[in-house]
């Protein structure tokens, strides 16, 4: 475990890692040469000699290329951008072939005879085999599709009958022709199809940047988490250290005054004491650690080290350029624009449920009958059908009005939630900016009070060995160095978490000046 104290205003420049595609079997580390922890199968070692030296991006790296929640995010792409594959599909032609054979029929029933004025039971024994093939084109004008159908038909079928004496009647009837059909005052289903497939796609893709998004964050805590830890254990090193120069003066002291022995076993207690709570500090990092092992995939036999660097570099943020990178960045705003035309894409379904509706068929086409089948292309004759079919609704009592009336709620409901949740936008930026620049403020205030006392400790030891210092004001002044170092810590925390949830608030890093999702290089998976 590597754990050095150190304080600067302008610290180390850490080694950015670029997630070409988050996941890939191994992601490639640089800065380190190393190798990420595989997805599927046991994991690789990842440090030189079975150390990893932990940092932020680091450990998002790992995240992302082992989490399982990525895994499932990336299926639930791969799954709505089939689902789009497969509408975009249907506005191309398809070819289909109908059969029908054999259909033998031997069966007596009843029918209309009109010259009789009555029913009679009429026995039936035919024999027919039928095909037709059709290719089929949606009519897209202009790129629109039109909900209309063109389709190119060949009709073919052998026709035998059986008379009750036993004749037969044989019969060849082939028929070529083309077919138009169009449904009127109907919602464009095609076309609200491509459409909802389209958004579901996108909406797919923004659930996955803002669970990302949402997966960075809580590394990032939890690298803090452990980031906490190991620099309590730098605070007891550095207070051990100074007890140790203590009780070698205060042994010095106790050797040419004997009186002043009493001093040395303050001291003593104390070191005791804080070499317990430095070795208490080294265990919970050793917890943590093998804990994010697990959670990161890094195998058993690898060690984790950090350098638990504090590094503050003042950051000027503007509320309201935080609030339009929320309100413009983040998926949020976009996610409920696309709930809004869903919704519109349900209330045209559903004003043409149960309206006005018409089904208009034209065909034009040649045909021919012949018992011989050789003949049968030689004089076809003219055909033609037109067909206009409607549905024309007289009362419901209400039921299609006030089902139209609900969607339009509905659509209302949107509007609103899109006012309140941009309204909880901008008053959470807003306060969560506050909280980034008080953190900011106190932690290099304490960063100042800290040289401070290190100087101070540093005069007191001096002091003390020169016997102008009481032991009491000595141990006062090094716990206060101890106690000034953890409301640093605590002061530094609060502001990489801040600004961390600001983050995730905005999808924009302010201290790089950069998009989150530009800095780790996150992409959709298989977007082109």
């Amino acid at each position: 475990m590597a754990m050095t104290a150190r304080v600067a205003r302008t610290g180390r420049g850490t080694a950015r890692v670029a997630l070409a595609m988050l996941m890939a079997a191994a992601t490639e580390l640089g800065s380190a040469g190393s190798t990420a922890a595989q997805v599927a199968g046991a994991p690789e070692s990842l440090g030189v000699d079975g150390t990893i030296e932990l940092d932020l991006e680091l450990m998002v790296d790992l995240a992302l290329s082992s989490s399982y929640r990525v895994r499932q995010l990336n299926l639930g792409i791969d799954r709505t951008q089939l689902r789009l594959r497969s509408q975009r599909a249907r506005l191309r032609s398809s070819v289909d072939l109908e059969l029908s054979a054999p259909d033998y029929r031997s069966i007596t029933e009843n029918r209309w005879n009109a010259n009789l004025g009555r029913e009679e039971l009429i026995h039936e024994d035919s024999r027919r085999l039928e095909a037709e093939l059709a290719v089929r084109q949606p009519v897209i004008v202009f790129g629109y599709p039109t909900n209309g159908y063109l389709s190119l038909n060949n009709r073919i079928y052998r026709y035998t009958q059986v008379d009750e004496s036993g004749d037969t009647d044989l019969r060849y009837y082939n028929r070529a022709f083309v077919s138009y059909t169009q449904p009127l005052f109907q919602p464009n289903e095609l076309k609200n199809d491509l459409e909802e497939a389209e958004l579901d796609l996108e909406d797919a893709e923004l659930g996955f940047y803002e669970d990302v998004v949402e997966i960075v964050e809580d590394v990032s805590g939890d690298y803090f988490g452990l980031f906490e830890e190991a620099y309590g254990a730098v605070i007891n090193e550095s207070h051990v250290a100074n007890l140790a120069v203590a009780e070698q003066a205060a042994t010095t002291l106790a050797e040419g005054d004997p009186s002043r022995g009493i001093e040395l076993g303050q001291i003593r207690v104390e070191l005791a004491n804080a070499r317990e709570q430095l070795q208490q500090a080294r265990s919970e990092f050793r917890l943590e650690a093998t804990s994010l092992k697990t959670r990161l995939n890094i195998p058993e036999s690898d060690s984790i080290a950090l350098d638990p660097v504090i590094d503050i570099r003042p950051v000027a943020i503007d509320a309201e350029t935080a609030t339009t990178f929320a309100l413009e960045l983040t998926p949020r705003m976009r996610q409920l624009d696309i709930n809004y035309r869903e919704n519109e894409l349900n209330l045209d379904q559903t004003r043409g449920r149960g309206g006005v509706q018409v089904d208009v068929r034209l065909t034009y086409g040649r045909e021919m009958q012949d018992p011989i089948f050789a003949q049968m292309w030689g004089e076809p004759t003219n055909t033609y059908t037109i067909d206009v079919n409607g549905s024309i609704p007289i009362w419901d009592w209400g039921e299609r009005k006030y089902r139209i009336q609900a969607a339009e709620v509905g659509l209302r409901q949107t509007d609103l939630r899109r006012e309140e949740v941009e309204s909880q936008i901008r008053a959470s930026v807003q306060s969560e900016v506050r909280n980034v620049t008080e953190y900011q403020s106190r932690a290099l205030a304490m960063e100042e009070n800290l040289e401070l006392a290190r100087q101070l400790s540093a005069e007191s030891l001096e002091l003390y060995s020169g016997g102008g210092l009481a032991v009491v004001d000595l141990l006062q002044t090094l716990r206060r160095e101890a106690d000034t170092a953890e409301n640093l810590l605590d002061a530094y925390l609060g502001w990489r978490r801040s600004i961390t949830r600001l983050q995730e608030m905005t999808f924009y890093d302010f201290e790089r000046g950069v998009p989150v999702l530009e800095r780790f290089g996150i992409e959709i998976p298989g977007a082109t």
